[in-house]
């Protein structure tokens, strides 16, 4: 099988990437790195050509209410030539809750999106999948101020990039679902939980502060950024993955990088 995978140059996108050419199938980054503009169509006919699948795991530029358009332009590019390129499954990877947070603009633009793959020319699947591991940290800076993380107890239920990614992969390879799949971390942990943990296992000099009006997730009510009924619940534990990431950051240190705070 062959697959195009948009984005493919980040995180999650490379990721998706190594566990298809784990699977024996044929997978091509691109990006705007690689000369494919989602906004423009630049490069699409020649990236898409040949492809069964197209996976998109792209993200606009800005995570505001600019959004909506980036995602509108580009997803309409996307799927008229994927339509022309004869592709047989479009897999769109979203958000865990994205239908349940309309305060936030980001969330509201990937609503958007999953509408234009819904009514779209291509066989389609949408991946939802919760907040990554890895953004856990990128999560704080935005609320930290000096040494002060301020957080609100907000349920998460983080999901590692490497298992949502086997969850796409596996969908890109079967019938397209005509519909969503859910996939999530095994445990929820509140926001301002998860932000202690990690600084404790990295030797963070920052403490957190619960602030239940702290950031942009502090709109999300209930469990509404955690896994719905049917969802895939992953393998991999945050306490398990922050653990080897701390002990990865130790070995590094050791060769001679230089301490800094994560």
């Amino acid at each position: 099988m062959r697959c195009a995978v948009l984005g493919g140059t980040g995180l999650i996108g490379s990721t998706i990437v190594e566990r298809l050419v784990e699977d024996g199938h044929e997978a091509l980054p691109h990006a705007r790195s690689t000369g494919v503009d989602l906004l423009t169509g630049e490069g699409l006919a020649p990236a898409l050509a040949g492809a069964d699948v197209v996976i998109d795991a792209t993200q606009s530029p800005a995570a505001d209410d600019t959004a909506a358009e980036f995602f509108r332009t580009a997803t309409a590019n996307l799927l008229a030539a994927a339509a022309q390129a004869g592709v047989r499954h479009a897999v769109l990877l979203s958000i865990v809750g994205v239908d349940r947070v309309p305060d936030l603009g980001y969330y509201r633009a990937k609503v958007l999106q999953e509408g234009l793959f819904r009514a779209g020319p291509v066989p389609y699947s949408i991946v939802r999948a919760t907040q990554f591991f890895e953004y856990v940290d990128a999560i704080m800076s935005w609320t930290t101020e000096g040494d002060t993380v301020r957080l609100p107890p907000v349920p998460l239920q983080p999901v590692a990039a490497a298992d949502a990614a086997r969850v796409v992969a596996d969908i890109a390879a079967g019938a397209p679902l005509q519909g969503v799949r859910d996939v999530a971390g095994p445990d929820v942990l509140a926001l301002d939980e998860l932000g202690a943990l990690t600084l404790t296992a990295l030797g963070a000099a920052r403490t957190v502060l619960t602030d239940a009006d702290a950031g942009p997730f502090a709109t999300a009510s209930g469990g509404a950024l955690t896994a719905p009924g049917g969802a895939h619940l992953a393998p991999t534990r945050y306490r398990d993955w922050l653990a080897a990431a701390a002990r990865h950051r130790g070995a590094h240190l050791g060769e001679g990088a230089s301490e800094t705070e994560q």
